[in-house]
C-alpha cells in the first residue's frame, strides 16, 4: 500500500494551488483527479487581487498573467440590448496597467501588492498542472478516481480507480476538493446549507477570430444583454473565445441565438454548450476527523462578482500550513481545528456578498419588457430606466473589494484577537489596518521593494523597531521546530500604517499579533499561535494588554 501525508482529491485550481503549497512545505502529497485531463471549457475568468498575491508568493503570477488578459486590455462592462445597439449603461474599470499605476504609487496600504487578472479556467488549470507535476513531493494522477475511503485515529485508507485496477492509498489526511458534487462530501454525510437551484442557464462557449474587434460600441470583458433570457457576454482572455451564459431554451437553435445577441454577421465556431445552476450553498462543517474539504466543496455561490475559485484559493492557502505543521509536529490540536472556524465564517460571508451582488444585477433585469426593443417613447424610456438602474446597482458584481482585501480571522483561538471587532468586514471599501486578523496590508519598503516580498514562508517577526528583545519568542519557536523569521526594518511608513511596532504574522502572512513588546508572556503567545491552546500554558498565557504593553 503507498502512503502519503496528505491526499487531494479533485485538481481544479483549488486543488492543484492546495497540492501545490503543501508540497512546497515538505509534505509528501497526492493529488488525484478521475478526469483524464485538464477542464476543456472556461468557468471561473477572474483571479482577484489576493488570489495574485498567492500566486505571486508562489513564483507563478508572471505566468498566470501571460495566459489571459493582456495589461492593457479594456476592463469595462456594458449593458446592452444587442453588441451593435448604443449601451444602456457602460461601467469603466481601470485596466491591469492603470492599477499597476496606482499601485506604485500607493504609500498608504490601500491597493493590493498584485492587481486582479481575467484568466480562463481552461487556461489556468494545465499552468497549475504543469506545476504540480515540476513539484518536489508531489505525486499527480489524472484519471484516477476516488471510490471510498475510511478513517481511524492514525490516518485514513482511500480506494482508488485507475485504468480499471483498483489500489489502495494510505494517508494521514484526506481532503477533498472535489467540486459541488463532492464525493469526499457527501461519503461524510455533510450536508449543504442554504438557496439550491436558484436558477438555471446554459453556458455556450464559441471561438471567433473576428469578433472582438467587430464590436462597435467599444472594448469590454462583460457585456450584459437586457433579455428575458439574463444574457451576458463573457471575453475569455485570448479575446478569441467567448461564453454566452443565457437562459436558452433546450431545442433552441445555439447558433441563432449566438448572432440574435450580437447583431452583427460574423464568423464563429460553437465549442461546446453546457447546462448549469446557480446556487448559494454553505457546507454545515467543512471537516470530520482527518477527511476536510475545500473549494466548491463546500462553497456554491452565484458567480457574481467572482467570489468561488477566488474561495477556494484562499480555503487551499489557509489549510496548506495548518496540515504542514500539524505533520511536521509543531502544531497544536487548535492548529488544523481553526481551518474550519476561520474559512467556514469567510465562505458564509462570501456567499451572502454573492447574493447581495447578484440581487444588485437583479434590479435592472427586473424592469425588462418586451419594448425595451422596440423604436418607440416606451421602448427609450424603458432603455433609459434600465440604463439608470444598472448604473447604480449592477456596480455590485465588481466593486466587492472589501470582500477580497478586508477579511479577517478575528477570534479566531490561534489569533490574540483585539478588542475591536473585526468580525465582519465592508462589502465595497478596503480599510487599511493591521489589528490581528487581518491580511498584511501591501507596503513599499524604502529600496523599492514590497514587504509582502521579503516575507518567509513561516511564521515572521516583523520589528519595525529595529532593536526590540525578541529572544524569548525565538527560543519558544525554536523549542517547538516551528518555523520563524525575524524581520527588522527601519521603515516609518509601514509603522504609520501598522500602528505598532511588533507584528506577529502566520505563514499565510495575515495578522496573528501586534504590539510594542514581546517579553510578557511570549511563550504563551507563541504555544496560542501555533495551536496549542490555553491548557498547554495554562496562567501563563499573557492578555492581549499585557502582550501590547
Amino acid at each position: 500500500m503507498e502512503t502519503f501525508d496528505v491526499v487531494v482529491v479533485g485538481a481544479g485550481p483549488v486543488g492543484l494551488t492546495l497540492a501545490i503549497d503543501l508540497s512546497r512545505r515538505g509534505v509528501r502529497t497526492l493529488l488525484v483527479e478521475r478526469d483524464p485531463v485538464t477542464k476543456p471549457w472556461p468557468k471561473m475568468d477572474r483571479s482577484n487581487a489576493r488570489t495574485m498575491e498567492f500566486y505571486r508568493r508562489m513564483g507563478i503570477a508572471d505566468e498566470v498573467r501571460k495566459l489571459g488578459y493582456p495589461p492593457d486590455a479594456s476592463m469595462d462592462v456594458f449593458i446592452v440590448t444587442r453588441l451593435t445597439d448604443t449601451p444602456l449603461a457602460h461601467l469603466r474599470y481601470p485596466s491591469v496597467a492603470e492599477c499597476r499605476a496606482k499601485i506604485a504609487s500607493c504609500v498608504d496600504g490601500s491597493e493590493p501588492l498584485e492587481p486582479y487578472q481575467l484568466v480562463s479556467q481552461n487556461k489556468l488549470e494545465p499552468l497549475l498542472k504543469e506545476v504540480a507535476e515540476a513539484t518536489p513531493n508531489l505525486t499527480v494522477r489524472y484519471a484516477c478516481e476516488l471510490t471510498d475511503f475510511e478513517q481511524d485515529e492514525r490516518g485514513v485508507s482511500a480506494l482508488m480507480s485507475q485504468d480499471g485496477l483498483k489500489r489502495s492509498v494510505r494517508c494521514s489526511y484526506l481532503v477533498g476538493c472535489d467540486g459541488g458534487t463532492s464525493t469526499v462530501r457527501k461519503r461524510l454525510g455533510i450536508k449543504l446549507e442554504g438557496q439550491g437551484g436558484i436558477r438555471a442557464t446554459r453556458q455556450i462557449f464559441f471561438r471567433s477570430e473576428q469578433l472582438y474587434e467587430l464590436i462597435p460600441i467599444g472594448k469590454g470583458r462583460h457585456y450584459y444583454v437586457a433579455d428575458q433570457q439574463a444574457s451576458a457576454f463573457v471575453v475569455q482572455g485570448d479575446r478569441k473565445e467567448f461564453t454566452l451564459n443565457s437562459a436558452v431554451p433546450e431545442g433552441a437553435d445555439i447558433e441563432q441565438e449566438v448572432r440574435k445577441r450580437v447583431g452583427f454577421e460574423f464568423d464563429f465556431h460553437l465549442i461546446n454548450v453546457a447546462n448549469w445552476k446557480l446556487h448559494l450553498l454553505l457546507a454545515e462543517r467543512y471537516r470530520e476527523r482527518r477527511v476536510l474539504l475545500a473549494g466548491d466543496a463546500v462553497h456554491l455561490v452565484i458567480p457574481t462578482g467572482g467570489l468561488g475559485m477566488n474561495t477556494g484559493v484562499g480555503d487551499a492557502l489557509d489549510l496548506s500550513w495548518k496540515l504542514a505543521g500539524t505533520i511536521a509536529g509543531w502544531g497544536g490540536p487548535e492548529l488544523l481545528d481553526s481551518y474550519e472556524w476561520e474559512r467556514r465564517k469567510v465562505g458564509a460571508r462570501n456567499v451572502k456578498a454573492s447574493g447581495w451582488a447578484a440581487a444588485g444585477m437583479g434590479m435592472w433585469r427586473a424592469l425588462w419588457r418586451p419594448e425595451v426593443n422596440q423604436d418607440s417613447q416606451a421602448g427609450s424610456q424603458l432603455r433609459a430606466e434600465i440604463g439608470r438602474t444598472a448604473d447604480l446597482h449592477h456596480r455590485r458584481v465588481h466593486e466587492m473589494v472589501g470582500v477580497e482585501l478586508g477579511y479577517s480571522y478575528h477570534g479566531s483561538k490561534i489569533i490574540v484577537s483585539e478588542a475591536h471587532d473585526d468580525s465582519d468586514w465592508d462589502t465595497t471599501r478596503y480599510t487599511p489596518h493591521a489589528r490581528p486578523g487581518v491580511r498584511l496590508p501591501h507596503m513599499w519598503l524604502k529600496d523599492g521593494r514590497a514587504v509582502q516580498d521579503v516575507i518567509g514562508s513561516g511564521y515572521t517577526l516583523l520589528d519595525l523597531s529595529g532593536g526590540a528583545d525578541v529572544r524569548v519568542i525565538e527560543q519558544s519557536f525554536c523549542e517547538l521546530g516551528a518555523p520563524l523569521q525575524i524581520l527588522r526594518l527601519d521603515e516609518p511608513r509601514l509603522r504609520d500604517v501598522y500602528e505598532q511596532p511588533l507584528l506577529l504574522l502566520r505563514p499565510d502572512m495575515h495578522v496573528a499579533w501586534r504590539g510594542s513588546s514581546c517579553d510578557q508572556g511570549a511563550a504563551g503567545l507563541v504555544r496560542l499561535v501555533t495551536g496549542h491552546g490555553d491548557a498547554a500554558y495554562g496562567a501563563t498565557k499573557p492578555s492581549t494588554r499585557e502582550i501590547a504593553e
